[in-house]
């Protein structure tokens, strides 16, 4: 069985974190500052990669920088949002006022 090498870039060209199998990409997550927070609208994983845990090891690299960096974090993505409600150790990144835009406010 061949072992997959896996990594979390961030591609600010692009606007973007990258989830990569070898070198190669296959999937990201799109952001953008909004009001001085970032705004998380999107993440994609390519289906043939589904499955392995790519979309929460990317979302996880994505939330440490944040927290890294200080910053506010606007989970627009629904799969981000889960991610959150599942590790709710990440809650803290959402600002109170808008957890529950989210679905966030009853996570504790």
């Amino acid at each position: 069985m061949r072992v997959m090498s896996v990594s979390v870039r961030e591609a600010p060209e692009r606007k973007r974190f990258e989830v990569l199998v070898d070198d190669q990409v296959v999937g990201f997550a799109v952001y953008h500052v909004e009001d001085g927070r970032g705004a998380i609208p999107h993440t994609e994983v390519d289906p043939a990669h589904g499955g392995r845990g790519l979309a929460s090891e990317l979302v996880h690299t994505v939330l440490e920088r944040a927290r890294q960096r200080e910053e506010l974090i606007l989970p627009y993505c629904p799969f981000v949002a889960a991610y959150i409600r599942k590790h709710s150790e990440y809650l803290d990144l959402v600002p109170i006022e808008e957890r529950d835009t989210f679905g966030l406010s009853a996570v504790s």
